[in-house]
């Protein structure tokens, strides 16, 4: 079954073209201090505002700190907080949809409704209200989207446990006194698993965008720590004569999240094995 979804993936282009910019951007976020030029904390009052050119490639900003290095170190937040946000979500999300999915009844009444009482509250102002309270640093702002965005990965999990429950291998185990614990982490979860990929891949740009978000209004990473989002900011406020401070972080964005969204697409399609 991986070898037939091996090859099934890497027939998308796009999802596999996807998958080589995300493992560059990885790669490139590990060896950031070899990688980037400049350090991206040093002030050069000499190179304020620099366009492009040879030395600074992708330009300088109003402090003279070299854009492509911070653009490089700012790719290790964007990529930190999608994995634990996401994994937060997820490992949640999956715990509280298996408890509703296999007991039913009262148990998922009662999850279930929770779940739709979290769903009234739209996510980002929610996160604003929370990160309002608390102080801004990227460890609270990870852990508040993955607090507030396990609900879609609640409904799915539940989905499949309420399909996969009946089955027969799940009634041979339950016959052989195998206890709730063994069946669901043993015999449902790892077939459950598939959907919850494809759901965490296509998280991850959602919670890179809220960041980057947070980031431009200035409750997220502070300065000087770069991210993409308060790189952003900056260009804002020199859009007329630095045009190149807006761009490129844009463009890093867009690209990562376009990345990840082809990327979850391909998955789902090599996901979805059908005899024709």
């Amino acid at each position: 079954m991986w070898r037939l979804f091996l090859s099934r993936f890497l027939e998308n282009r796009l999802a596999l073209l996807s998958a080589i910019f995300l493992f560059s951007l990885f790669i490139m976020s590990i060896f950031a201090p070899w990688l980037s030029p400049y350090d991206p904390f040093k002030i050069d009052v000499n190179a304020i505002l620099m366009p492009p050119s040879p030395s600074h490639p992708l330009g300088t900003d109003m402090l003279g700190r070299d854009v492509l290095s911070r653009l490089i170190f700012g790719a290790r937040i964007s990529l930190k907080v999608g994995f634990v946000a996401v994994g937060i979500a997820t490992i949640i999300g999956t715990i509280l949809g298996a408890i509703a999915g296999y007991y039913g009844g009262a148990v998922d009444a009662i999850i279930m409704r929770f779940v739709d009482i979290m769903l009234c509250f739209p996510s980002f102002f929610l996160i604003l209200a929370v990160i309002a309270f608390l102080e801004p640093s990227i460890w609270n702002i990870m852990v508040v989207i993955g607090l507030t965005s396990w609900m879609g990965v609640t409904r799915l999990v539940r989905a499949e446990f309420l399909s996969l429950k009946e089955r027969d291998f799940v009634l041979a185990a339950r016959a052989l006194g195998a206890s709730d614990m063994r069946i669901i982490f043993k015999h449902i979860m790892p077939n459950a698993m598939a959907p919850v990929l494809v759901s965490a891949t296509l998280g991850i740009p959602g919670a890179i965008l809220t960041e980057a978000a947070l980031s431009f209004l200035g409750i997220g990473v502070q300065l000087p720590t770069p991210s993409w989002g308060n790189m952003l900011t900056a260009g804002k406020d020199n859009l007329e004569i630095a045009w190149w401070l807006s761009l490129f972080p844009g463009l890093a964005i867009l690209l990562t999240v376009l990345a990840y969204n082809l990327l979850g697409e391909g998955i789902q399609d090599a996901l979805n094995i059908r005899i024709e």
